[in-house]
Formats: structure tokens, sequence, C-alpha cells
């Protein structure tokens, strides 16, 4: 473990860590640290298996006592998302995370941290290499492309795993655990795209950025900006100036993210650019009215761009279709729980915009922890499509997973967390994906619950993880195992 990381505890989960973010592991690029995992495994003298789609499942019996004790899974994803400062020079297919530690925190220089779910992978890691501590049969499994539509646990074969319960190391709070989680699916929406040639133009860059993006699970009811949404405002605006041309848009890093920059090349004559830089002016002014608690870093620049070789522009219908898709998609809490005070019980997040030669495509992430409504979502974009003439596709559904009323693994974990820290833990809901949903259909209707140390900004440059907090819930994981006979 590199000198950084010295004399934190556990040591043996921080090693682990810091060796998992030396190896490039964003979602779709899990060949590397599932090869990794496998030797890991192997090594230790484990049974293991990797799956054709890179999923990798450890097995370990029970230390003497615990041999017929109820079988236990260990379950994390090895993907992270991949998000970094705009002005950083990082590649995320070669490059190791840069890890500092500053007082409690873990974190990175400009990156995510990967701490998601990483610190899953290395807590497991750390007891099944463990020669001292007491455990009922084991199965750690590790699944890949969480993050990008849950494929992993799409493709687990349900004859690799067993159990009687499953302990999900992917939340994010101290202190609660989580018996619930919404479902979602990915919405692609598609525009095809008419382009017209244009000459006698000066061009300029459009950037919205400084947002501060997030989880758009965890964060979507913070009300922060979406900077592909205020794109859309932009846009409309900046259509009006006569002559003007649009050549270029794009925005935003992952779907599950909350869009946290975009930009547009613009084209204006001599004359327009006065009036383009006053709506570029009074946008800014207005969105920094907007979110000025809640996303105050919002800045929208105007540089000079160099004239492309073949400039082509949308057409006017192109351009008018894109502003209504930007303008009416979904974005933020669509319904609250009437259930469970505080909780979102559906949303939209319009992650990615990304232009191609013949099209133009819209991802979203759409999450509710109640089927039907999930589907009103894809049904209200569905006919944003009708109108603008674009189509629309489902990818990586997964399923809710559902409140049991009846848990002994939850009930066992409140008396043990009592006990240690003197505190009732808190049992909650979130409404981010979990693999608990689709787990519950590939493993059976076992006993589950899902737990993890403090972990803030998630998905975004400031990720950062509390190393004082991971000593506690590895412990506290620890002594939970024990218990289990």
């Amino acid at each position: 473990m590199t000198s950084k990381l010295a004399g934190l505890q556990p040591e043996a989960v921080f090693k682990h860590f810091y060796a998992l973010t030396q190896i490039p592991r964003e979602s779709g690029n899990e060949q590397a640290v599932s090869d990794f995992l496998v030797k890991y495994g192997e090594a230790l003298g484990l049974d293991v298996i990797q799956e054709e789609c890179l999923n990798v499942i450890i097995k370990k019996k029970g230390t003497p006592g615990y041999e017929n004790a109820p079988k236990v899974i260990l379950q994390g994803h090895m993907d992270m998302v991949c998000v970094k400062r705009e002005d950083l020079d990082f590649n995320f297919k070669t490059d190791p995370i840069p890890v500092i530690v500053e007082g409690d925190y873990m974190k990175t220089d400009g990156t995510t941290l990967g701490a998601d779910n990483g610190i899953a992978v290395a807590m497991a890691m750390a007891i099944l290499e463990s020669n001292d501590l007491a455990h009922p049969p084991l199965t750690a499994l590790f699944t890949v492309a969480e993050e990008t539509g849950m494929d992993g646990v799409i493709g687990l074969k349900p004859e690799n795993v067993s159990g009687d319960i499953l302990i999900n190391i992917d939340s994010e709070e101290e202190g609660t655990l989580l018996a619930s989680c919404a479902g979602g699916v990915n919405n692609i929406v598609t525009l095809p795209l008419k382009k017209m040639p244009v000459e006698d133009m000066a061009y300029y860059r459009l950037k919205i950025k400084g947002l501060l993006g997030g989880h758009s699970g965890m964060e979507i009811n913070q009300n922060r900006a979406n900077a592909i949404k205020l794109l859309g405002r932009v846009l409309e605006r900046v259509e009006g100036i006569r002559p003007v041309s649009v050549l270029e848009i794009g925005g935003g890093d992952k779907m599950n993210a909350i869009a946290k920059y975009s930009e547009a090349l613009i084209g204006v004559n001599a004359d327009g650019y006065d009036q383009l830089k006053g709506v570029i002016s009074k946008m800014e002014a207005m969105f920094k009215s907007e979110f000025e608690t809640s996303d105050f870093g919002i800045e929208l620049t105007l540089e000079p761009a160099q004239a492309p070789e073949k400039p082509e522009a949308l057409t006017i219908e192109t351009l008018k279709s894109v502003i209504a898709i930007l303008r009416l998609m979904p974005y933020g809490v669509q319904t609250m729980s009437a259930n469970i005070q505080g909780l979102v019980e559906s949303s939209n997040n319009i992650g990615v915009m990304t232009m191609y030669e013949d099209r133009i495509e819209f991802s979203s992430a759409v999450r509710s922890s109640v089927r039907s409504l999930k589907e009103e979502i894809n049904a209200r974009i569905k006919t944003i499509c009708d109108l603008t003439g674009a189509e629309m596709k489902l990818v990586s559904d997964y399923p809710e997973w559902p409140y049991k009323v009846e848990s002994k693994i939850r009930d066992l974990m409140g008396a043990k967390w009592h006990s240690m820290y003197g505190t009732d833990i808190k049992v909650d809901a979130i409404h981010a994906g979990l693999e608990c949903g689709l787990l519950k259909e590939k493993v059976g209707d076992i006993d589950m619950i899902s737990l993890g140390p403090n972990l803030y900004d998630v998905h975004t440059p400031q990720e950062r993880m509390s190393i004082g907090s991971v000593e506690r819930v590895y412990g506290f994981l620890v002594e939970v195992l024990k218990e289990i006979k």
C-alpha cells in the first residue's frame, strides 16, 4: 500500500481499495479488474467463477462451528462512474485514480474516486483473505456494469450463486440500512439529424459549466441545475436571432449523473454577435438567480471558435425539434412518496446529449419505486418523440426492490448496531437503483439488506469517503457475520 495510506485502519480494506484505484474500471471496461479479482481468489485457494459477462464469484467455507450456518452473499459492483473536471488532462482508460488523504476524508484530485462501489469490493476481499474472522459460508459476488444499466446482474447465471442472506454493500450513509430501492430504465431518444451548409459567419463556442452535477438518484431532490436542460433554454432564445446557425451541441458525462456541463457551436454574422452576447449574459444572470443557493457556480461563456472546414448547421426544423425535446423532457423529481416521508418516488434525469453525423441522442435515467409511474414517465417521453419525429428505445430495465415486513438480518443488524454504538440504526428506502431488485429475481426471495460507509458527492469530481466511517462499518459487518450461526 502506498505511503499516503499507511496507518489507515482497517489496513486490509484500504490496501485492497487502493489497489482497485490503480486499475482502470469504468463501466464497460472491467476486463482488467475482473481478471485481478480472479487471480486474487485463486491465490487464496478459494473457489472462483468468472462469468462470461465478467462477473466474479468467490466462495469461502464457513469457519469452524459455522459449517451449517445460513449462507451469506456479500455483494458489490466493481465498475465505477468516471467523471472529471473539464480542465483536467486525465484518461480513465489508462491512468490510475490520484488518491488523496485529507483529515478524515479520502478523495482525489479532480476525478471521481470510485468508492462507489470499490469500497464494497475491498471490504469483501479483506474478509475473504482473513484467517481469524469467524463467519458463515460466504459467497462474494462482484458484478460489472452496474452504473450503466446493471448489465452484470442481468447476465448473472442463477446456478452460480445461492444463499440465505444477501448483504449489499452499496449504500452511502453510515448508520442507515436500506431495505427497498427504486427500479429504473435507460431511456434513449434518437432524433434524425438534418443539416444545411452555411457561410460568411463568425463562430463561437458556448459553454455552460461550473455546475455541481451529482448522482441522479441520490441528489435529484437537491434542486441542482442540469446543464443540458439549461442549454435548451438558451437555444430557445438564441434561435430568435437572425441570422444564427447552430452547428454542434452536446453535454453530460453519464446517463445516471446530473449533467454538469453542455456546449454548442454557434455561428452569427457581425451584426448578430452583440445580440448573441446579450442573450448569453442575460441567461447567465437568470440561472445564477434561480440556482443561487443550490448550484451557485453556474457559468456561461462565449469564446471565438475556428470555422469548420465545411460548416454545416442544423436545419431550422431540426433545431426547433431539439429545442422542443430539451424544453419538454421531464427532469428532476416527478412524484414524492406518500408512504415514506421525504422519499422521492419517481424522477427522470437527462444525463447525456450526443450529436453524431446523422442523429442526436438524448439519454435519460428514469427511476421509480412504483412500476406504473416509471411507465408513465416513459409514456410522456414517447409523446415528445411523436411530436418531434424522434424515436425512443428502453434498455437495461431493472425492477424495484420492495420492502419486506419481516427480516431476520435487518433485526440482527439493528440489535448489533445498538449494542456496539448505543444508537438506533435507521431503516430507510432509497431513490437510487440497487442491484437487489434484480438479485431477488436471480437468487430468489432471500433476506436482503444494504449498508455502507459515508460517501459524499459520488459521481462527481468532488467524491470523497470518510475513513473513520469505513472503519466503523467494516467492524460492524465483521461482528454481524460472527452472529450468523
